[in-house]
């Protein structure tokens, strides 16, 4: 087994130390990217779902002119 000079050993960990913090740097974005997509995904269906309330009030409030008369409110 060859012997390694301490520069060579400080160069090693060099390495490595520069190959973990890059990959922690890649991960940490990714991650920050998959949660701004389902955060928009979820403003998304929130806008679906609001927009089916606002359909279901309008229909509420035509039947109840219907049923009371538009001088009920």
């Amino acid at each position: 087994m060859p012997t390694l000079t301490e520069a060579q050993v400080w160069t090693i960990i060099g390495v490595f130390a520069t190959l973990f913090f890059s990959m922690l740097a890649l991960m940490s974005n990714m991650f920050v990217r998959v949660i701004r997509a389902e955060i928009g995904r979820l403003d998304s269906k929130f806008d679906i779902v609001n927009a089916k309330i606002d359909a279901l009030d309008r229909d509420v409030q035509l039947l109840f002119r219907r049923e009371f008369g538009s001088d009920a409110e």
